[in-house]
C-alpha cells in the first residue's frame, strides 16, 4: 500500500469520528483532521494535543495509545507494517501519556464506550473481529448490512445456523429500542418471497428472507442471504440486534447458505476455521477470528476432540465430577459447545443435583451462594476425549445487579432421549475454542 493509499483510508477513519463534533475538543480536532484532504493531511502538522512530531508515528500511535482500546500491539504491526516502517513501543506508551495527562482519552472512552473497540484487523490471514463482553452475559460484535453500510450488533451464536436482524417494519417492544434495517436505503437490496420462524432458549423471532452485502471485518459477502425480523418476543432486555449463526447448513431453520458457508466457498476465507476468545470479568480483548488461529489468545496446545457428527459442533464427553466423584454424565453423554449461552445447561433432575452439591439456596428459579465462598467451591470438572477441563466456582458463579451470587447452571427446557448438555459462556471463558469444519472437530485449550 502506498503513502497516499493509506492517508486516504486514514482520513476515511477519522472521518467517521464525525459523531464526535462539537462535544469534546478531542472530537473537534480529529474531525476537523480527517475533514482536510489526504494531500492536506499528509503535509499539515497534527492536531496540537498529538505532539510526537513524527507523523507516522502519530498515526499507529493513536491506534495502540488506548484511544481505540483494540489489541494495540498487533494494530501497531499492522500500519507499520503497511508503510514500512517500524515503531517502538516506548513511543507508544509517551502517545498515551500525552492523550490521559490532558483528560482527552478518558473523556472520549466514557462517552463512547460502545463503539471504540469494534474495529476489526487483519492478522495474517487471519480476520479478527472484536467482541464487546456485556456483564459476562454476552459477547457482540459490529457487521454492516447493504450499500451503504448499516451497522448492526450481533451475537456470534455456534447453537443456530441462521442470521437476522430486526426490520424496520418490526413493531414489537424490543425492536423500538435495537437498530433496525432499512432496506429502501441500499442500492443492494434483493427480496424473496419466503419466512420463517426460530424459536431460541430465550426468545422467538418470525421473519422474512431477503439478500444484501455483508461485511464482517474486511470479509465482504454479496447478495448474502438472511433474515428480518417482523415480530420478536423475550428479546426486551438483551443488549444486541440480531443473531449471526455458525452452526452447520444443514440446521438452518430458513433453509439458506449461512456467511461463513458462503464466505468459505467464495474463497474469502484461507481455511474453514473460525475460534473464539471470551474474556472474564466484563473486561475487554473477547474476539471472534476467521480463517486460521492466532496462538497469542492461549496457553500450551489445542487438544482436538472429534464432533458426535458431522453436522453440529456437538462433543462427546466422559463423564463429570466433583471433588473426585461422578455427578453426573456417568455412562458419557454429549455437550453442545455454544458461544451464544451465558449457561452451562443439562438434564434437570442432574442440575438440581449439582446445585445441591454446591450448596445453593433457591429463589424462585436462581441459585444462591453466599459470595464470601465463591473462592472456596469445588472445581466441576468435565472430561472430554480423555482430557479433564476444570470449571471453578468463580467461573460457574455470577453476580446479579444487586451485588448476590448466583449459579449459571440451569435445566434444559429441551428434553432429549440421550444425556446432553450445553457449556456455554462459563467454560468457554475458560478455555479457547476452535471450530474446525474442515476436518468437523473442536480445539480447546487454556486461554491466556
Amino acid at each position: 500500500m502506498d503513502e497516499g493509499s493509506f492517508y486516504r483510508d486514514l482520513c476515511s477513519f477519522f472521518r467517521s469520528f464525525s459523531g464526535l463534533k462539537g462535544k469534546t475538543k478531542v472530537g473537534q480536532s480529529i474531525y476537523n483532521w480527517g475533514s482536510r484532504s489526504p494531500l492536506h493531511a499528509k503535509n499539515s502538522n497534527f492536531p496540537e494535543y498529538l505532539e510526537a512530531g513524527e507523523k507516522h508515528e502519530v498515526a499507529c500511535a493513536l491506534w495502540a495509545g488506548g484511544l481505540l482500546r483494540v489489541h494495540s500491539q498487533h494494530l501497531v504491526c499492522f500500519l507499520c507494517q503497511m508503510l514500512g516502517q517500524r515503531v517502538p513501543l516506548r513511543r507508544l506508551k509517551t502517545m498515551r501519556k500525552t492523550l490521559s495527562g490532558k483528560n482527552k482519552l478518558n473523556d472520549v472512552l466514557k462517552e463512547y464506550p460502545y463503539r471504540l473497540p469494534q474495529i476489526s484487523f487483519r492478522d495474517s490471514n487471519v480476520t479478527i473481529v472484536p467482541l464487546r463482553n456485556i456483564r459476562d452475559i454476552f459477547y457482540v460484535g459490529n457487521i454492516t448490512i447493504g450499500t451503504p453500510p448499516q451497522e448492526f450488533q450481533v451475537v456470534f451464536d455456534t447453537a443456530s445456523s441462521d442470521f437476522w436482524v430486526p426490520s424496520i417494519f418490526c413493531k414489537s417492544s424490543s425492536c423500538s429500542t435495537r437498530a433496525r434495517f432499512r432496506h429502501r436505503q441500499s442500492s443492494t437490496f434483493r427480496r424473496v418471497n419466503k419466512t420463517f420462524g426460530i424459536l431460541y432458549g430465550a426468545g422467538k423471532m418470525k421473519g422474512v428472507v431477503v439478500h444484501d452485502t455483508v461485511r464482517i471485518g474486511d470479509l465482504v459477502s454479496t447478495d448474502q442471504p438472511f433474515g428480518l425480523s417482523m415480530v420478536e418476543s423475550g428479546f426486551e432486555h438483551r443488549q444486541f440486534d440480531g443473531v449471526l449463526g455458525l452452526n452447520y447448513p444443514n440446521l438452518s431453520v430458513s433453509k439458506t447458505i449461512p456467511i461463513f458457508d458462503k464466505l468459505t466457498n467464495e474463497g474469502a476465507i484461507s481455511e474453514p476455521v473460525f475460534a473464539f476468545y471470551l474474556s472474564k470479568d466484563e473486561q475487554e480483548g473477547s474476539v471472534v477470528m476467521f480463517g486460521g488461529v492466532n496462538h497469542s489468545y492461549y496457553k500450551e496446545e489445542l487438544n482436538w476432540v472429534p464432533l458426535v457428527k458431522a453436522g453440529d459442533w456437538s462433543v462427546r464427553v466422559d463423564r463429570i465430577t466433583m471433588r473426585g466423584e461422578v455427578i453426573a454424565c456417568a455412562d458419557g453423554c454429549t455437550a453442545l459447545l455454544d458461544t451464544g449461552s451465558s449457561l452451562i445447561q443439562g438434564p434437570g433432575r442432574l442440575v438440581d443435583n449439582v446445585q445441591n452439591l454446591i450448596g445453593t439456596m433457591r429463589q424462585g428459579s436462581t441459585h444462591y451462594v453466599p459470595c464470601s465462598v465463591v473462592n472456596i467451591l469445588p472445581p466441576i470438572i468435565f472430561t472430554i476425549n480423555g482430557i479433564n477441563y476444570p470449571v471453578p466456582g468463580r467461573a460457574y458463579i455470577l453476580k446479579d445487579s444487586r451485588g448476590r451470587c448466583y449459579t449459571n447452571f440451569k435445566k434444559k427446557t429441551l428434553r432429549t432421549s440421550t444425556e446432553s448438555w450445553v457449556l456455554g459462556e462459563p467454560f468457554l471463558r475458560l478455555y479457547f475454542s476452535v471450530f474446525d469444519r474442515g476436518n468437523d472437530r473442536i480445539g480447546l485449550a487454556p486461554a491466556v
